[in-house]
């Protein structure tokens, strides 16, 4: 037992420091944050001025890269270590190490009544413990390069367009404009679980566990593998890391390097900084298939870390973020959806964006949100998410780069979720 605990300590020890964080000292709170866009900038200026007013605790805010919270972070939780407060989105499968900040905040009333919907998606199942709060709520959907789309002569595909409609008009703009990649979806088992969906997947058997992979599946995986065979879907973003490791395909759109790009409303803000007036583009929900046309809803929630030395200063960094006008703010700035329910029945959120393409897009990310489908629903509030997202990106990328086949990859990626699931109930 003491080699196994050592080991673990080890291991975070050398992912703290390879992310650069230490663990916060007294009267320090430190936050481990990544950023889409724009709102590492805009929290550093919100925790500056909570600074001012609260002279006594020094915040510090590591700005990592998303590869670092999704892959160090656990490491540090398991040796019970990490940083204070974490901004992350694997919510649930990490769901034991969060602080219960019932004791530590003014009023939990306020919390459950505003943020309330979304406890269930981080918190441990059966627990009734207040873990944070969601810094938006997200849903993946697309975008496409309406400049490029005018130029080839080619029509945008209608609202109930399926994906099919969308790979071969997004492939005539690849030839008429000589692009590398006609679309791209990110590299990311999470992000095709919306299309999976609408072919009718369900990942989720009646007793809780995981299903095996089903038609629903299988018929998008055959589909996205046929389009990167072919040329029509960016096998580079797909191939180009092993494991279930994410690539965003951001870039690629940014560069005009592809007519479609299949991600979420977490974009839109990298989008219009980096684009400018370089070209328009519009979102365009999610693309239908057989069962629908889901997107899957989810975001990046605020946490408090169970292993703080210093729980009533988080407890005070938090009620401050989770305050009506500094949420109100945060939404405004960084272009995002709120969860707060409070903002969103009061309305009159003013977008800090000269860019017509972003109200458009936010007003089209609000209106899918009406297309999830139940089995989509029901995804980020299970505790096995994360295990089935990594198996499908893992295997599925494995059969791109020629080194599985299909067949092969649908009993690996059983073989993967049942092993992650016995190794949790050991």
């Amino acid at each position: 037992m003491m080699m196994k605990k050592l080991t673990a300590t080890a291991l975070a020890a050398l992912a703290i420091g390879a992310a650069g964080i230490v663990p916060g000292q007294a009267g320090d709170v430190r936050v481990m944050w990544y950023s889409d866009g724009v709102e590492g900038e805009v929290i550093q200026d919100i925790l500056n001025r909570f600074m001012q007013e609260n002279p006594g605790i020094n915040v510090i805010l590591d700005n990592v890269a998303y590869k670092v919270v999704q892959e160090q972070l656990q490491i540090q939780l398991e040796a019970g270590q990490g940083p204070d407060i974490a901004r992350v989105t694997n919510l649930k499968a990490l769901a034991d190490h969060w602080l219960d900040l019932t004791p530590y905040v003014k009023d939990p009333d306020y919390w459950r009544a505003n943020f309330g919907d979304q406890f269930d998606w981080m918190r441990p199942d059966g627990s009734s413990i207040i873990p944070g709060f969601m810094t938006q709520i997200t849903l993946t959907g697309g975008f496409a390069n309406k400049t490029l789309f005018e130029q080839a002569g080619v029509e945008l595909p209608g609202p109930k367009a399926t994906w099919d409609d969308w790979a071969e008009a997004a492939a005539k703009v690849q030839a008429s404009q000589q692009l590398p990649a006609a679309f791209a979806i990110d590299r990311s088992g999470h992000r095709i679980s919306g299309p999976n969906v609408s072919y009718g997947a369900n990942y989720i058997a009646a007793n809780g566990d995981p299903a095996p992979v089903d038609d629903g599946v299988k018929t998008f995986a055959k589909k996205l593998v046929d389009w990167t065979a072919e040329g029509k879907h960016s096998k580079e973003v797909w191939v180009s890391a092993a494991g279930s490791t994410y690539r965003a395909a951001a870039d690629d759109f940014i560069n005009a390097q592809i007519a479609y790009y299949y991600s979420g409303s977490w974009q839109i803000a990298n989008l219009s900084t980096k684009i400018g007036d370089a070209f328009d583009w519009v979102a365009t929900g999610s693309p239908c298939g057989t069962a629908g046309c889901s997107g899957l809803a989810g975001g990046a929630a605020l946490v408090g870390i169970k292993y703080t030395k210093n729980p009533e200063d988080v407890g005070k960094v938090m009620d401050y973020l989770a305050s009506e006008p500094i949420v109100k703010e945060f939404t405004e700035r960084t272009l995002f959806l709120p969860a707060h329910k409070g903002v969103i029945a009061k309305g009159g959120i003013d977008f800090k964006s000269d860019d017509p393409n972003v109200k458009a897009a936010l007003n089209k990310f609000v209106e899918a949100s009406g297309e999830i489908l139940p089995n989509a629903a029901a995804l980020p509030a299970w505790k096995w998410a994360s295990a089935y997202y990594g198996a499908l990106v893992t295997r599925i990328s494995q059969v791109m780069a020629g080194e599985l086949s299909l067949e092969e990859a649908y009993q690996r990626m059983d073989e993967d979720i049942a092993d992650q699931v016995a190794q949790a109930k050991k």
